[in-house]
């Protein structure tokens, strides 16, 4: 691999988070192990990850919780479970909630990087294609990604980097919710205070230049974030 991608494994059970962490660590990944559901959502909080390993049983909640709390923190990270269960309804629940995966203990450890890498590559297939996107109709406004454009039924509206950047964002995830985190970090490369107050300021200046089409808007998700709602006819 290229890139060293990063792992959280959350599993409780002593021996197998230990054989896991050291067999994916020597397979050229970065694991980060948490042994309980609080500290997975801690270091959720304070680091990025590529793929979650969420173990479905857990001393203080259980995987599928634990994530959907992940996904409240990070919706773009994919997770797989791991369990003991093996009764269908557990593994539908498991797809249900958003896993790309869902694997059954005892676990091949060998099946379980196969399965890892093949679906790290195409996360990263799905990203290139997305990076190809050459521009983003929101609306009657076409968002110009090559020369970096806003215009309104051909007619052209300056954008200062951030603003672009920003609408960028807001409109490859149109009517999605996205972060306050989210947002900082990937505009600004940083999620704090300061920032925040400025991403206030920003979105009234995009709000301003959505004027024109009634059927735009950026809706405030109170404590949440923003969405780029788009009225479909």
């Amino acid at each position: 691999m290229d890139k060293t991608y990063k792992l959280l494994l959350v599993e409780d059970d002593n021996a197998l988070g230990y054989l896991l962490s050291e067999y994916l660590g020597m397979k050229g990944f970065s694991i980060t192990w948490a042994k309980d559901a609080t500290e997975a959502l801690v270091k959720t909080k304070t680091n990025v990850f590529d793929l979650a390993i969420l173990d479905v049983m857990l001393p203080d909640m259980d995987g599928f919780e634990l994530s959907q709390k992940i996904k409240s923190i990070n919706p773009e990270l994919p997770f797989i479970f791991l369990t003991a269960r093996s009764l269908k309804i557990d593994v539908l629940k498991g797809f249900s909630l958003g896993a790309v995966d869902y694997l059954k203990k005892p676990i091949d450890e060998e099946e379980l990087v196969v399965r890892i890498n093949a679906l790290l590559s195409r996360l990263v297939a799905d990203e290139e294609q997305e990076a190809h996107v050459s521009q983003y109709e929101i609306g009657e406004y076409v968002l110009n990604m090559d020369n970096f454009e806003l215009s309104f039924k051909g007619q052209p509206i300056k954008l200062t980097g951030k603003e672009f950047d920003l609408l960028a964002l807001l409109a490859k995830n149109k009517n999605q919710l996205c972060t306050h985190k989210e947002i900082l970090t990937t505009v600004w490369d940083k999620n704090d205070y300061f920032n925040k107050k400025s991403l206030n300021v920003f979105i009234s200046h995009l709000r301003k230049h959505l004027a024109q089409d009634p059927k735009l808007s950026i809706v405030n998700v109170s404590r949440r974030g923003f969405m780029l709602r788009v009225e479909e006819d």
